[in-house]
Formats: structure tokens, C-alpha cells, sequence
């Protein structure tokens, strides 16, 4: 299935990328070989081999949790910029209701 500039310009606006026609035509054909080849490696595996995320198993190493003293509310909020309602107040970063 060949991705067209129509579908790499949907997928764009999808995640808030915006990319010139030139960009669109250049990366079709590039996303159509990735798309290729993940599906190539989805037919190689079989119903034996156990899907993973990594190669090697990974083993997170944990410690115990230890109280130790630390800033209460007020002192770290006294050193902000901003406050509200006893949180940080930051700038809004998007345009967009949450």
C-alpha cells in the first residue's frame, strides 16, 4: 500500500506537524519503505516467537523508599514565580482547552 502526500499530510495534522508540499512528496515514499518493512518483519514472526519490546529482558533496579526532610508546600512555593491555590502557576504552553 503506497502512502500518497494526501495521507503523510492527514497524518502531519494528526500530530501538529506542519510540512510543505515539497516535504509531503519527499516523505511519502520514505514512510511507504518504514511501513514496507515493519509489515515484512510482522509476517517473518511467527505465532512461536513472543512479541518484546527490547532484545536483551530488562530488569528495573529498585531502592527502598526512604523519608527524608524535604521543602514543606510553602517553602517551595515561596520560591516560585507564580502560585495558585497552592500549586505552581506556569504560562500556558497550548492554545487549547484540556
Amino acid at each position: 500500500m503506497a502512502l500518497s502526500p494526501t495521507d503523510v499530510a492527514r497524518l502531519a495534522r494528526l500530530a501538529r506537524i506542519e510540512l510543505s508540499d515539497d516535504e509531503l512528496a519527499r516523505l511519502a515514499p520514505q514512510l511507504d519503505v518504514i511501513l514496507d518493512a515493519v509489515a515484512e518483519v510482522s509476517q517473518v514472526a511467527g505465532p512461536d516467537v513472543v512479541p518484546m519490546t527490547h532484545a536483551l529482558p530488562l530488569t528495573n533496579v529498585f531502592r527502598p523508599d526512604v523519608v527524608k526532610p524535604s521543602l514543606t508546600p510553602a517553602q517551595a512555593l515561596a520560591m516560585a514565580p507564580a502560585e495558585e491555590d497552592g500549586r505552581f502557576r506556569v504560562p500556558r504552553i497550548m492554545d487549547e482547552e484540556a
